[in-house]
């Protein structure tokens, strides 16, 4: 019950200040959408996640993009760069039972690199995690949670380009391959020079390493996890493909941190080979 001497009303609440009218134009500010004034109500250092990995994407872009046309270094006697395997070229630098298959004749005067990693490029720019960080990073779109996109009108992937990312599940079958391939290369890395089985040098450990990661971020790929259990209707009439559907989870859930992992890992590979097979260091031998 209210008395004389209290202007509110009779159920005791404060009055709702009044909302400001939505400024012209579309996107956020578009008069369909809530009418909020400020870009965004966020006290933290937002812009820290996308501004780093804008840089951290763009620093391995560059590299990437250099040893992609250096077309050179990529061969050290077991070892083989993860960006030039397999080899699809004919002039590809001979490789002792290495994964080099001349499949594109001599009139491919390129980097073999251009011929391969096509693949892996396209299932990690279509990739669920990555469509999300280069998304935030690079287009703003949007920069961070509750932080308004520059942008007047939103599309999302009806359209082209980004219709696209359509074709991720494809890229997952290419690389499923790609991370076999990778894989025999860290298993003939325990050859020494002669092919003698029974050598383990520290670039074993390191194409060991990013063999591992890779296949693991691709197994915990969104699309991985749908092929071995979706559509399905009925876990218990499928065990096998519930317990390997359990597994392929339980690496999902780990999908962000093995791509950052991962593509670390691809870079530090072929880096050691590169600086090995340009004799700037000898392969530390182990046995």
């Amino acid at each position: 019950m209210s008395t004389g001497t209290d202007p509110r009303p009779s159920t005791g609440s404060d009055p709702r200040p009044a909302v400001p009218a939505p400024a012209a134009g579309g996107g956020v500010h578009h008069s369909s959408r809530a009418a909020i004034a400020a870009r965004h109500l966020r006290r933290d250092r937002w812009w820290l996640a996308p501004a780093g990995t804008t840089a951290g994407l763009l620093v391995f872009v560059v590299y990437a993009t250099w040893r992609a046309f250096a077309d050179e270094r990529y061969y050290a006697a077991p070892y083989v760069s993860p960006f030039y395997s397999p080899c699809f070229a004919t002039r590809c630098v001979p490789m002792k039972e290495g994964a080099s298959w001349g499949l594109f004749g001599d009139w491919w005067a390129l980097s073999p690199a251009l011929l391969v990693l096509i693949f892996p490029l396209g299932f990690r720019l279509t990739c669920y995690y990555y469509r999300k960080a280069y998304y935030r990073g690079f287009w703003a779109s949007p920069p961070a949670c509750a932080v308004a996109e520059p942008h007047k009108k939103y599309t999302g992937e009806t359209r082209f380009p980004l219709i696209l990312q359509n074709v991720h599940r494809y890229f997952f079958y290419a690389a499923v391959l790609v991370a076999a391939v990778l894989t025999y290369d860290a298993v003939i890395a325990f050859r020494d020079k002669d092919e003698r089985w029974g050598h383990m040098g520290l670039g074993t450990l390191v194409l060991l390493a990013n063999a591992l990661l890779i296949l693991a971020y691709t197994l915990s790929c969104h699309s991985c996890r749908h092929f071995v259990g979706g559509r399905l209707r009925n876990f218990s009439k499928h065990p096998v493909r519930y317990r390997m559907w359990t597994w392929v989870s339980r690496l999902n859930a780990h999908h962000m941190a093995l791509a950052w992992a991962s593509l670390v890992s691809v870079a530090l590979a072929d880096l050691y080979v590169y600086l090995v097979a340009g004799g700037v260091f000898d392969d530390p031998s182990f046995f």
